[in-house]
């Protein structure tokens, strides 16, 4: 009997001291993040002081420029869009068969310096048109059709084999329309306006996606601490707590599994990926955009990127008083309580589903790209 007791006992004291050594584990663990983002935030602030950079200016004034070009979509800080304007797949600002255009007013040839810009002559291979098997014959609405992809290089040659010089031209745009609107271009958008304001390969990843100067910004906020972030001109900053700058990004994330994170809960899991040393990247679906001017006087801060609603889109965002990003951007939506069309009835299958929300600017922010 006494021997069962000890046992018992014995079994009891090395589980709770099993338990209590987990517990200083987690909790330095805790204690290294929270040194680690209190130092970010501190070389933030202290960059956040300052006068936008001359490297800022230029960036932001590329942007504005090539919206005044595209004439774009404008959103207001009520988050409603209030002007339409030129899109990705449009042949002109106002389309009326001219028989001559300006090759600048051409949204999709706009697109496609963006394009070459990232890939120069490989940009045909790097964009796809997609189609579904059968959709160009069938009359049945209900038929499915499997995806096709293809390459806008293969499809353009294909289409030299046809004889008549205007109609192989016609094809060949109309090729390359259906590949700018089929392959997203925000990334793109950002990658030439940087590119244009100067900065070179070593200091910035130029991508078709975000998600690759995103996590090479919070790479340079591991590699600031030890002294060695090269030339990389971006670092990753909290979203609500640091005072944004032109020539910044501020960047907002779409993956369904952290529709209920935190902005804070994902910069973590991005700063743990990459003190992993692994190849993981699970924060994909994301945007950025470019600050492109505060008014400080208004307590606003206007955002322009590319394939926002098909277009380059000007944002205007509300800032707080001390002129950090509100962290909701909800507007005023009173008008929509009142939207009285008829809805299907609910649970009705393969119908659109007509949110509560809405602002155009409503997104999850949760990093500002921080010019260093």
């Amino acid at each position: 009997m006494r021997l069962f007791a000890y046992t018992i006992i014995t079994a009891s004291v090395l589980v709770s001291v099993s338990v209590l050594a987990a517990v200083p584990a987690f909790a330095q663990s805790d204690r290294a993040a929270a040194s680690f983002w209190k130092s970010v935030q501190s070389s933030c602030d202290a960059t956040a002081a300052k006068p936008a950079s001359e490297l800022g200016r230029r960036i932001a004034r590329t942007a504005i420029d090539e919206f005044n070009q595209f004439g774009g979509h404008q959103i207001d800080s009520n988050g409603r869009l209030f002007r339409f304007g030129l899109i990705e797949g449009q042949q002109e600002k106002d389309f009326a068969g001219a028989p001559q255009a300006n090759l600048g007013d051409l949204g999709w040839w706009r697109v496609m310096k963006y394009w070459r810009s990232l890939y120069g002559k490989d940009t045909l291979d790097m964009i796809e048109a997609l189609g579904y098997r059968d959709a160009s014959t069938a009359m049945d609405e209900g038929q499915s059709g499997g995806l096709l992809r293809v390459d806008a290089g293969p499809l353009l040659r294909a289409i030299e084999a046809t004889s008549d010089p205007v109609a192989r031209e016609v094809l060949r745009e109309a090729a390359l329309r259906a590949a700018v609107i089929d392959t997203p271009w925000s990334a793109a958008f950002v990658s030439y306006v940087i590119r244009q304001a100067g900065v070179t390969t070593d200091a910035f990843h130029f991508s078709n996606a975000h998600r690759a100067y995103i996590y090479d910004a919070f790479a340079t906020n591991a590699a600031e601490l030890t002294n060695t972030a090269g030339k990389q001109i971006y670092r990753a900053c909290p979203v609500t707590t640091t005072r944004p700058r032109v020539g910044d990004l501020i960047c907002h994330q779409r993956e369904p599994a952290l529709a209920g994170a935190s902005d804070a809960a994902v910069r973590e899991r991005i700063r743990t990926e990459l003190a992993s040393k692994a190849d993981t990247r699970s924060v994909r679906r994301t945007h950025c955009d470019v600050i492109a001017h505060i008014d400080r006087l208004d307590h606003k801060m206007y955002i322009i990127s590319g394939n926002v609603y098909h277009a380059v889109s000007a944002r205007k965002l509300n800032l707080r008083r001390n002129l950090r990003l509100s962290a909701t951007q909800q507007g005023h939506c009173s008008d929509a309580a009142h939207w009285s069309l008829p809805q299907p009835p609910t649970g009705t299958a393969d119908l659109p589903n007509h949110k509560t929300t809405c602002s155009l600017n409503d997104r999850k922010w949760f990093v500002l790209l921080q010019l260093r």
